[in-house]
């Protein structure tokens, strides 16, 4: 007994005649009649009986006929669910993100997406860039997003988008009467700095030592959210990334333009030998689309 022989026998159930059943199976009528012989042959009774040239359901046809449509109910809901997979209306992502993305950023964007995608399953973590990493290589996640410069691509990383960064001010801060902050305005300023280990604050620490000025760090902090709120209660200005600044709804920070132009580079992360979901690169491009559309192109680069 085979699923193709049972599909043929419920065709013709619901449609009564070969003819019809053939057209809904998209099957010629001498391969529909076929499958019914052999699904007879197979069952070791009759299940239609033929009267000038039509087929009458038979008592035992009728008994079958309710489990065939309970068992191929189920046939269709899988089938169904591998299109919704194949169109990637269905599938689960788990993600292991750096706090700068997905404290404020990632929840939007994830939420957006689920409006065009609703049955996909996506769950959000949060880790620092150097444990996603390791979740990674372990296998522990989908896709990692990190910071973490990615100049070229490779099987397993490539480079997300990166992001400009800007200077952040206490509300009725002097240099607030500024459209754009540069090295020399922050000289003698308190300055809530990135760990000295991580790569923004190598960046940082370069950029004021090229123009001549000594940073005046009072407070180190490894999230860029947090430093934000340093800046809010008055502990002083920083540097950070535009999704951060974006993602903020603390309403004693100001955020201005800063030059020399100082970019944070955000990558992802597949696991090797561990085929990347299909719902991936949907996801990856909507992001994407998501950073620009909502932050600005001026201030994302892909």
């Amino acid at each position: 007994m085979k699923i193709r022989q049972l599909e043929a026998f419920r065709a013709v159930m619901l449609h009564q005649t070969v003819t019809l059943a053939s057209e809904k199976l998209h099957i010629s009528q001498p391969a529909t009649t076929r499958l019914l012989a052999d699904l007879e042959s197979s069952i070791g009774f009759s299940l239609f009986d033929r009267v000038k040239g039509r087929l009458h359901p038979t008592v035992e046809a009728e008994a079958l006929f309710k489990e065939v449509q309970r068992s191929l109910i189920g046939v269709d809901r899988i089938a169904r669910a591998a299109d919704e997979i194949r169109d990637l209306r269905r599938g689960t992502l788990q993600i292991a993100a750096a706090p700068a993305l997905s404290l404020a950023f990632l929840p939007h964007a994830i939420t957006e997406y689920l409006k065009i995608r609703p049955e996909a399953d996506i769950s959000l973590a949060l880790h620092s860039s150097r444990s996603i990493v390791d979740m990674v290589i372990g296998q522990r996640c989908d896709v990692g997003l990190v910071v973490l410069s990615m100049s070229r691509t490779s099987p397993n990383g490539q480079k997300l988008l990166s992001a400009m960064n800007v200077c952040a001010l206490p509300t009725g801060h002097k240099l607030c009467a500024l459209d754009v902050i540069r090295p020399s305005d922050l000289a003698g300023e308190p300055f809530i700095a990135h760990p000295r280990s991580g790569e923004l604050r190598l960046q940082i620490d370069a950029l004021f030592a090229e123009h001549g000025v000594e940073l005046n760090v009072r407070t180190e902090c490894q999230i860029s959210h947090s430093i934000c709120s340093f800046v809010e209660a008055g502990a002083g200005v920083a540097v950070m990334d535009a999704i951060t600044a974006w993602g903020y709804k603390g309403t004693g920070v100001v955020f201005r333009a800063f030059q020399p132009a100082l970019m944070t580079d955000f990558a992802l992360l597949t696991p090797p030998q561990r085929p990347a979901p299909l719902l991936l690169q949907s996801f990856i491009t909507h992001v994407r689309e998501f950073a620009q559309t909502k932050i600005g192109t001026e201030l994302i680069r892909l």
